[in-house]
């Protein structure tokens, strides 16, 4: 049995996310950054929240710049949420394979995230909510984002997998 953390004041814990995922829109400022370039920047993000995992955080490609990114021939596949494609980033050489994934045609509920981009903060230098920079989620699989108002524990790291 996994023990929850205790949850403090203005917190929430992963543990009371639904299964299957919500959807919600987010109103902070979200940015991340790449090879001192500001890949995204946005105050209309969706994040998506499910049992055990950091939330996941969907921006528009409109506030993309994505001139740097180029789509890979990456796929996988969430029950929920249907059919990923994956993308790379390239700013002034530096490169960083498969950093971001999206829905092209989500499944049913999951609609307002379409086109909208995923990136693994541990992919690129940075990622923000707010003024807060994110912590990456273990394992690099589900690419959620911890910041100081979500506590575990979390899924993804080694020993993780049956919870």
């Amino acid at each position: 049995m996994v023990k929850r953390l205790p949850v403090g004041p203005g917190q929430e814990s992963v543990w009371d996310y639904p299964r299957p995922p919500r959807v919600e829109p987010v109103s902070d400022l979200i940015r991340v950054v790449f090879n001192e370039v500001e890949i995204a920047r946005t105050q209309s993000a969706y994040r998506v929240l499910e049992t055990s995992h950091p939330p996941t955080y969907y921006i528009p490609q409109a506030d993309i710049a994505m001139q740097y990114l180029q789509q890979t021939a990456r796929r996988s596949f969430c029950e929920f949420k249907g059919a990923a494609s994956y993308w790379s980033i390239e700013v002034n050489g530096r490169q960083s394979i498969d950093a971001a994934w999206m829905y092209p045609q989500p499944a049913r509920g999951y609609e307002v995230i379409q086109n909208h981009l995923a990136f693994y903060a541990s992919r690129v230098d940075a990622c923000f909510v707010g003024d807060e920079q994110v912590q990456a989620q273990e394992g690099d699989f589900y690419g959620g984002w911890i910041t100081s108002k979500i506590v575990g524990p979390f899924k993804g790291a080694a020993g993780t997998w049956g919870w």
